[in-house]
C-alpha cells in the first residue's frame, strides 16, 4: 500500500448527547471523509497513521456520552465525547506511515485509537507495540489486554484473597467478570456468579467452572438469594452492577469481607433501582468497600500477563468474547451491552491486516 494513498475513512459519531436512558442505534451516525495515508515531510510532528483491525466496545463509555457525568473530569480517558467527532476507544491497528521513532510501517500496536477504520494518532504517545505472542489479536483488547488487568488487579490487589474463601462476582459474563471467577477458582476459592439468561447461568456452571450461578432475572428477594448461595456469608464480592445488587451483598458479606467496585452498569442509564446499602453493616461488619480504576494498577502489567499467559498456555483459563465486523456494526455492538447480548469481551473487528 503506498503512504502516500487516499482512503475513504468510516467513523462512529454521537449525533447528540444521551441523559437518562439506554443507547439506541439511532443516538449514532457512520460518517466519511477522505483520509491521505501520509506524513508531510519536515512537518516536525511524530504522528503515526494506523488503519485499525479491531476496536473496545465498553459500557462506560456511555458516561462519555452525557451532557454531564461526574466522572468527565476525574481521568482523561473519561473526558466528555463531543457529537459529530470520531469516538476514541481502546483498539489494536497497524501502522501505515509514521513519524515517531519508536513505530515503523506494518508494526503492530494497540493503545488508544478511534471507532473508525483508520486513526491519526497524535504524537503516537497512546500506542504500545505488539507482540501477539501466538494468540489472536483480538485476546490483547480482552483477556491479555485491559479487561483482563481490571479482573486480575481488582481480584488480587484490591480484595486481597485467601484460599478457600466464598466469592461473589456479578455480571459474571461479562468481559471483566467471568475472569475474575475463573482466576478466584484457580486461586482456590468457592465462587459463586450471577448473569440475566439460562444459557449464560449454563456456562458459568459448565465450561468456566464454577461453584454455582443463578439468573438474577428470575429472583425477586436478591437478599434472600444470596443467602441460600451463600448460607456462611460472602467474603469477597466483586461488584460490576451496582444498584441492589452490591444493597443485598453487603446485607450478606461476613465481617473483615472486602468489595471491589470495579463498575455500575445498573446505575449508568437510569436512576430507578439504585442501591442504598446498610452503613451500619459496612461498620460493624467493618468491610473494606473500594472501587478502582484500570490504570491506577498498569505497574501490575507484568505479573498480570506472564500469569494469564501461561493459564492459557496451560488451557486453564477459557476465553470468552464476542466479536462483530465492520466499523457500521460498532453502534449496535455498543447498545447491545446494555441489554446483556454479549457474551465475554465485546469487540468488533473493523479491518484485515
Amino acid at each position: 500500500m503506498s503512504t502516500t494513498m487516499e482512503v475513504t475513512n468510516k467513523y462512529v459519531t454521537l449525533k447528540s448527547h444521551i441523559d437518562g436512558s439506554k443507547p439506541q442505534e439511532s443516538d449514532f451516525e457512520l460518517k466519511t471523509a477522505t483520509l491521505r495515508l501520509s506524513i508531510e515531510q519536515g512537518s516536525g510532528s511524530e504522528d503515526v497513521v494506523l488503519k485499525n483491525l479491531y476496536v473496545s466496545v465498553d459500557p462506560y463509555q456511555i458516561n462519555r456520552m452525557k451532557t454531564v457525568s461526574s466522572t468527565q473530569k476525574l481521568v482523561s480517558s473519561a473526558e466528555r465525547i463531543t457529537p459529530g467527532q470520531a469516538i476514541s476507544a481502546h483498539g489494536i491497528g497497524i501502522v501505515v506511515a509514521s513519524k515517531n521513532p519508536e513505530f515503523k510501517k506494518d508494526d503492530l500496536v494497540v493503545g488508544l485509537i478511534n471507532w473508525e477504520a483508520y486513526t491519526i494518532v497524535k504524537g503516537g504517545n497512546t500506542l504500545r507495540k505488539l507482540d501477539p505472542m501466538g494468540f489472536p489479536l483480538s485476546y490483547h483488547l480482552g483477556v491479555l489486554g485491559l479487561s483482563g488487568l481490571t479482573a486480575y488487579a481488582g481480584f488480587f490487589e484490591v480484595c486481597k484473597p485467601k484460599k478457600g474463601e466464598k466469592v461473589f462476582v456479578s455480571a459474571a459474563c461479562g468481559s471483566v467478570g467471568n475472569l475474575v471467577g475463573q482466576y478466584a477458582k484457580l486461586f482456590g476459592c468457592h465462587v459463586v456468579g450471577c448473569a440475566g439468561t439460562k444459557q449464560k447461568v449454563e456456562l458459568l456452571k459448565g465450561k468456566l467452572g464454577f461453584d454455582d450461578a443463578f439468573n438474577y432475572k428470575e429472583e425477586t428477594d436478591l437478599k434472600s438469594t444470596l443467602k441460600r448461595y451463600f448460607p456462611d456469608g460472602i467474603d469477597i464480592y466483586f461488584d460490576n452492577v451496582g444498584g441492589k445488587m452490591l444493597e443485598a451483598s453487603v446485607a450478606n458479606m461476613n465481617p473483615f469481607g472486602r468489595i471491589a467496585v470495579c463498575g455500575v452498569i445498573s446505575e449508568y442509564t437510569t436512576k430507578e433501582g439504585r442501591g442504598a446499602p446498610e452503613m451500619i453493616d459496612v461498620v460493624y461488619k467493618r468491610l473494606k468497600v473500594q472501587g478502582f480504576l484500570v490504570v491506577d494498577y498498569l505497574k501490575s502489567m507484568d505479573d498480570f500477563f506472564s500469569t494469564t499467559w501461561n493459564y492459557l498456555k496451560d488451557g486453564k483459563i477459557h476465553v470468552l468474547e464476542d466479536i462483530s465486523n465492520g466499523v457500521e456494526s460498532i453502534p449496535s455492538a455498543f447498545v447491545g451491552l446494555f441489554h446483556g447480548d454479549n457474551v465475554g469481551k465485546k469487540v468488533v473487528k473493523v479491518g484485515d491486516e
